[in-house]
């Protein structure tokens, strides 16, 4: 059986996802095709396609839990990890005016920008990629970076205004749950319980053997440099990233319930378990 598999090109996602996408591991019968979109496209997709396997930003997921459960392994989520909003020169204040980038409506890093910001309502979504040109040229006042652009935002000249991670720790005292890997209600228990051990596989042989797919990780990274690579993946894979935890569990619902939704009825199963 061939599952189709959407993720991002970042790194932590290759870096996780490489041992089971090349058959180095267990898959317990299992193959996998690598589909690797932007998170915005993911999240569209998933909204409008409905793919089996997908990484989605964890604001979305009220949207599609009548559709979805959640993976326990593969979430980008941990402390001092989230986005941070920068501008081109220094910002007295956010006002209704200010004209901000986003790397898309529905990812958590847009969430984020309104959870520090409830004001700023003039925003306008771009490729990730592209918001650090757009705040260089002027396109916008201020911009939201997420992967990379947190780690190389100095060197092209721009300046922290906000670290919206941390403002959601200090808020909360809970690590930013930024995306992690939605599985269709559609598949059958167990097919979800594989797939979660699985993945939970490619994760342990990436962390154990971090030189086998470097190849791959770099050949989806575009144009990032090595020391950059090395940083994503130290900063965005992590213990929650192996097994998501009673912590990281609390930090979703707490996401949840901040956009205004009533998480009790579905919490319980919202996550595969992990039968390991």
């Amino acid at each position: 059986m061939t599952i189709p598999l959407f993720f991002s090109p970042c790194p932590n996602d290759t870096f996780c996802f490489h041992a089971m996408v090349n058959g180095l591991i267990d898959t317990e019968g299992l193959s996998f095709e690598p589909h690797l979109e932007d998170v915005e496209q993911l999240n569209l997709r998933v909204l409008h396609q409905h793919p089996a396997v997908c990484k989605i930003s964890y604001q979305l997921l009220p949207e599609i839990v009548r559709r979805y459960r959640m993976l326990p392994c593969g979430s980008a989520l941990g402390f001092g990890s989230g986005p941070l909003l920068v501008a081109r020169e220094p910002l007295q204040e956010i006002s209704a005016q200010t004209r901000i980038a986003i790397p898309g409506i529905h990812t958590t890093a847009a969430f984020l920008l309104k959870f520090a910001y409830p004001q700023a309502i003039n925003t306008v979504s771009l490729l990730f990629s592209d918001i650090s040109q757009a705040v260089l040229q002027g396109d916008v006042e201020a911009g939201v970076l997420i992967h990379e652009g947190r780690f190389v935002y100095q060197q092209q000249g721009l300046q922290l205004v906000t670290d919206l991670g941390l403002y959601w720790e200090q808020g909360t005292g809970l690590p930013i749950p930024l995306g992690g890997i939605a599985v269709s209600r559609e598949l059958p228990d167990a097919e979800q319980e594989k797939i979660a051990r699985i993945l939970h596989r490619s994760i342990c042989y990436a962390r154990e053997q971090p030189q086998a797919g470097k190849a791959y990780i770099r050949q989806h990274a575009q144009e990032m440099e090595e020391e950059v690579i090395r940083k994503h993946i130290e900063l965005f894979v992590n213990d929650y990233t192996l097994d998501i935890g009673k912590t990281g569990r609390m930090a979703v619902e707490a996401l949840c319930k901040k956009q205004g939704n009533q998480t009790d009825a579905w919490l319980s199963d919202l996550f595969v378990p992990l039968m390991l």
